[in-house]
């Protein structure tokens, strides 16, 4: 008989979402195990189990050699970077044909208002290496401010802010240029909190006009079209995960 695994893992080997997402809905008590509310702890088998999602039946197949797939999307902004929205706005997944969109789901975030590369993937444990804070992966970005920040103010957001009463690791941080509407930046991280840009720029006086990411670890946006998206190659991937370039 095949081994129960954790409900997370599980649920991220299906395609179905992230282990962070379920994390989310376990919390939530969203999804229930065999009728009742499921814990971070449950185990479950695929085809055995009865796992649900408010109330509706997830029918899962998870295939012992499942073909793993990534694409790469360059979000639009106004679009929500999830699987389904109950109030019916646009996500993700809207900007795929069906038959690619199924089983993929976003590796992190860039909030609603915010655009540029977003990785989407039925590979749990490629999820889990990118997003989790011991990897430390980089994330490059270009940030339009209003107003043009100091020199001490750009020193202050390189050393470490605090947000929520924990300070941010040290980020790299270079004026770009700078006119009547305001300034540029390109800022690169290693963590990802809620965010955290728009509020440090927020904290500092100058608030966020725009927002792009443009590169995750050495993969670069490069010219792909707002809305557009493609498959990772081979060398896409070493580019991915490929710290030394980071």
């Amino acid at each position: 008989m095949t081994a129960p695994e954790r409900l997370q893992k599980l649920l991220s080997r299906a395609g179905v979402m992230s282990r962070r997402q379920a994390d989310a809905l376990l919390q939530a008590g969203r999804l229930h195990l065999n009728g009742q509310p499921a814990r971070p702890g449950d185990r479950a088998v695929v085809g055995v189990d009865c796992i649900t999602l408010d109330g509706r039946r997830l029918h899962l197949a998870v295939a012992a050699h499942q073909q793993r797939r990534t694409l790469l999307l360059h979000k639009p902004p106004g679009v929500l970077c999830t699987c389904r929205d109950p109030q019916g706005r646009s996500t993700v997944l809207d900007l795929l044909p069906p038959a690619v969109g199924q089983g993929l789901y976003p590796v992190g975030r860039l909030d609603q208002d915010s655009e540029g590369a977003l990785l989407l993937t039925n590979d749990g444990d490629l999820a889990l290496r990118l997003t989790h804070p011991r990897h430390g992966h980089n994330k490059t970005y270009r940030v339009w401010l209003v107003g043009v920040p100091g020199a001490a103010d750009l020193a202050a957001w390189r050393s470490g802010l605090l947000l929520d009463g924990r300070r941010t690791r040290p980020a790299q941080v270079e004026l770009e240029h700078c006119n009547a509407m305001g300034s540029c930046l390109r800022v690169v991280l290693r963590e990802g909190r809620k965010r955290q840009i728009r509020r440090i720029a927020h904290q500092l006086g100058h608030p966020v006009r725009r927002l792009q990411r443009l590169a995750l670890g050495a993969l670069a946006l490069g010219s792909l079209a707002s809305g557009c998206w493609r498959w990772l190659t081979t060398d896409d991937m070493d580019l991915l995960l490929d710290k030394t370039s980071q």
